[in-house]
């Protein structure tokens, strides 16, 4: 499997492009902020023909190009129902007044064909599969992808290296993202491969051993915050 990426704008949020090889149909995982011209240089390089745009979540820092992104290639966007809104109107994803203050003059709009995913679905997409997993608490439509052949996860702003998504923002929850966390993540293997929304990739067995967040957190328990656990951590948005 071909997986390449990039940080893209100031928010260096982590676009990656999917496909089985070089030359073949591909997935384009949250294009950011001026994602568009990295998005074309991969497409180029490795020969690729993208058939969809997959959101982890709504947050601007991952859908800034959605819209741009389709348009340009008449390909539908997916992404979770609960956050499908965050496509036309970002500042919600905001405390009150401050997303009109970052975002104001500026015009989002969904893509012509928006498909709405769903927990536990499996995608058939471009020769790769992948599995949906609902796994809110950062956004209520937060979802990871994962490729149970490869033990590949992209975790979107639930997982990353050292620390965990940031929960102060509208519709963030985190006794969820820790029930998040205890269900999507820890239930994977050691070996699976984590492809987070922002920062480095790490793995499951890393994060399990080392991650601050995740102490006292049992695979699959519904976990409780407890004493002394520090708060989330605060990568891009």
């Amino acid at each position: 499997m071909l997986i390449a990426g990039f940080p893209a704008g100031s928010f260096a949020t982590n676009c990656y492009v999917v496909a089985p090889g070089p030359g073949a149909e591909c997935l384009i995982i949250d294009p950011g902020q001026d994602a568009e011209p990295g998005v074309s240089e991969l497409i180029a390089e490795h020969r690729l023909r993208p058939v969809a745009v997959l959101a982890t979540h709504g947050h601007i820092d991952h859908i800034w190009s959605v819209a741009p992104v389709c348009g340009a290639r008449g390909i539908p966007a997916y992404i979770h129902p609960a956050d499908r809104a965050l496509l036309s109107d970002p500042a919600r994803g905001f405390p009150l007044g401050i997303g009109q203050q970052l975002f104001g003059g500026l015009t989002f709009t969904e893509p012509d064909d928006v498909i709405e995913l769903a927990d536990g679905m499996t995608l058939q997409l471009a020769g790769v599969e992948l599995v949906v997993d609902h796994a809110p608490g950062h956004t209520p439509g937060s979802v990871t992808f994962r490729t149970p052949a490869e033990q590949v996860l992209f975790s979107g702003d639930l997982l990353f290296a050292g620390s965990i998504g940031r929960t102060d923002l509208p519709g963030g929850d985190y006794p969820v993202i820790l029930d998040s966390l205890a269900r999507v993540c820890l239930t994977l293997p050691d070996d699976t491969h984590v492809l987070p929304g922002h920062g480095p990739r790490t793995t499951i067995g890393a994060e399990r051993a080392g991650n601050p967040f995740l102490t006292g957190i049992a695979p699959g328990t519904v976990p409780s915050p407890q004493p002394g656990r520090p708060g989330p951590g605060r990568p891009g948005l």
